[in-house]
């Protein structure tokens, strides 16, 4: 049962932090602007998100896959869109 609460809690949990990270993602994506994002800030985000991702498959955590996975995939949008505005 205690292992039940926990997991209740980490989805929860999960489900908080990856849905606050969207609506600035959604914002950038919509706007292109990347200007104002730190490029190490977010190379160590979106590597963190990654290792988490990592981290929650190899110690079987449902919460903590499914939420890094899930923020990884705009969190990697956001920083291409940010490396691909040195190129221009």
């Amino acid at each position: 049962m205690h292992k039940m609460a926990a997991d209740v809690f980490g989805y929860i949990a999960a489900t908080l932090t990856t849905v606050s990270f969207f609506p600035q993602a959604l914002k950038t994506l919509k706007s292109r602007d990347t200007r104002a994002i730190s490029l190490r800030m977010y190379l160590l985000f979106t590597a963190g998100v990654a290792f988490w991702s990592l981290y929650g498959w190899l110690v079987n955590d449902g919460p903590v896959l499914i939420a890094n996975l899930i923020t990884l995939v705009p969190a990697v949008i956001v920083l291409g869109l940010k490396l691909s505005s040195f190129r221009k």
